[in-house]
């Protein structure tokens, strides 16, 4: 078991990171030059990696497939985000969707 001390100290480490991170990009960004082919990768492995979080995430649960009803309310909320719908219409529609799949006994 940990002690609080210990997960103050990490919590401590872990941000002051976050923080030197942070500051890293503006510092060195005058220092460091790309090529414009390299922020081009850049700029798709960031969405590549951001389409994979949602694929995991909208597919899994517990290492195994989380049915049919969160996928779907995952696809109506992309579909609507792309069309530029608000966010707030953009989040009841897919919660809505899994929530009504779910009831009509879509696992």
């Amino acid at each position: 078991m940990s002690s609080p001390v210990v997960l103050l100290i990490a919590a401590v480490v872990l941000g002051g990171g976050t923080y030197a991170f942070r500051l890293a990009g503006p510092a060195l960004r005058s220092k460091i030059e790309l090529s414009p082919r390299a922020e081009k990768l850049m700029a798709m492995a960031a969405v590549v990696l951001l389409a994979a979080l949602v694929a995991t995430t909208a597919l899994t649960e517990e290492q195994s497939f989380a049915g049919f009803a969160r996928p779907a309310g995952v696809l109506v909320g992309g579909v609507l985000a792309w069309r530029k719908a608000p966010f707030v219409l953009v989040v009841l529609a897919a919660a809505g969707t899994a929530a009504g799949l779910r009831l009509l006994g879509v696992p």
